[in-house]
């Protein structure tokens, strides 16, 4: 197989020295979550020890297992999927922090606590108007009760306070905000006493001081995968850290086949909407077929050509940009690609 997804772990350290800058004095906690937004975990997280990042935001148990094995105990790691009682246990065991979003998972814990006679650190989560999990707020001062009397029975302590918010509109985010700011008061009036508090993921933490409280969780910004709609990479002092390849292996008069298709995790909805980089230039991406995809021909072209699919530098498609042509996302883009693909290191 001929087509790789190469990794910058240069730009991906310059990325996370321009975001810690930006959004200090408020901590980074880096998310790892989709095997490093498809770039690899166990490539990406050595970097960002390099670089200082002592919060990692591993979304469920499996990676947070990924990330104790890979950097010990030195590290802390959030995560908030937590399906059953099980995954709650080993997170547990793991000293991962949980990120609480529910009464009964609140419960849980403490019981999964008991058993292994610790302590789970706990971030409870206020729904902000998002509907991404998160306890009602009509339900928070109980729950922040409840949370009270399990830190005095010593099976929990609540080490933070969060939420999620859409990064939609400026007024969608400052009603959220609102309803946080009121779930901090309210959790502090039922004696609990967090050290943290985090709201904000890439865009908000980077655009809005007020939204960055103690900790800000940065997900593909770190990647260099901008906002579909919003600024560049390069207007956010960013640089995208994959380039995917693909390499020609037939010339069909003005078509162009190369190895890379939808089994690859290009969408197929790609063909007839983006471009691709050829050693002429942009060229439109005509079809994306299981196994490989077609080009529009260029003079010259060769069996053993690269075709650039997307990448960083100017005037390259851009993994944002190909989400922008099919109307969804760039994280969409880099987590489909497969784990088949082969992911090296410059």
């Amino acid at each position: 197989m001929t087509v790789q997804l190469r990794v910058d772990l240069g730009a991906f350290g310059e990325n996370l020295r321009v975001l810690r800058d930006r959004v200090a004095p408020a901590e980074l906690m880096l998310v790892v979550k989709n095997d490093a937004y498809g770039h690899g975990v166990e490539r990406i997280l050595p970097r960002a020890l390099e670089e200082g990042v002592t919060w990692v935001g591993a979304f469920d148990v499996a990676t947070g297992r990924r990330v104790r094995r890979l950097a010990g105990d030195e590290i802390r790691v959030f995560m908030w999927m937590l399906p059953d009682a099980d995954d709650v246990a080993e997170a547990i065991d793991l000293q991962l922090d949980l990120g609480v979003g529910d009464a009964e998972l609140l419960e849980d814990a403490a019981a999964a606590a008991r058993r292994a006679a610790t302590t789970a650190r706990v971030h409870l989560k206020i729904d902000s108007g998002l509907r991404r999990n998160g306890i009602r707020p009509e339900e928070w001062e109980t729950v922040v009760r409840r949370a009270r009397r399990l830190e005095e029975q010593g099976v929990i302590e609540v080490i933070g306070l969060w939420s999620h918010i859409a990064e939609a509109s400026d007024a969608d985010d400052d009603d959220a905000r609102a309803i946080f700011d009121r779930a901090l008061t309210q959790a502090r009036d039922a004696g609990l006493t967090p050290a943290l508090t985090h709201l904000a993921a890439s865009s908000a933490a980077s655009a809005r001081a007020e939204f960055r409280y103690d900790l800000v969780r940065i997900g593909a910004f770190a990647y260099g995968v901008a906002p579909a709609g919003g600024p560049s990479a390069r207007d956010l002092g960013l640089r995208p850290i994959g380039t995917l390849t693909a390499a020609v292996t037939a010339v069909d008069g003005e078509r162009v086949h190369v190895d890379a298709g939808f089994l690859h995790g290009l969408p197929t909805a790609l063909g007839g909407a983006a471009d691709v980089g050829t050693p002429a230039g942009r060229r439109p991406l005509l079809a994306v077929e299981p196994l490989e995809s077609v080009v529009a021909g260029w003079g010259g072209a060769a069996p053993g050509d690269t075709v650039l699919l997307y990448g960083g530098e100017a005037g390259e498609p851009t993994a944002t940009e190909w989400a922008e042509s099919i109307g969804t996302i760039g994280e969409e883009i880099v987590t489909r690609i497969s784990p088949r693909v082969e992911r090296t290191s410059v």
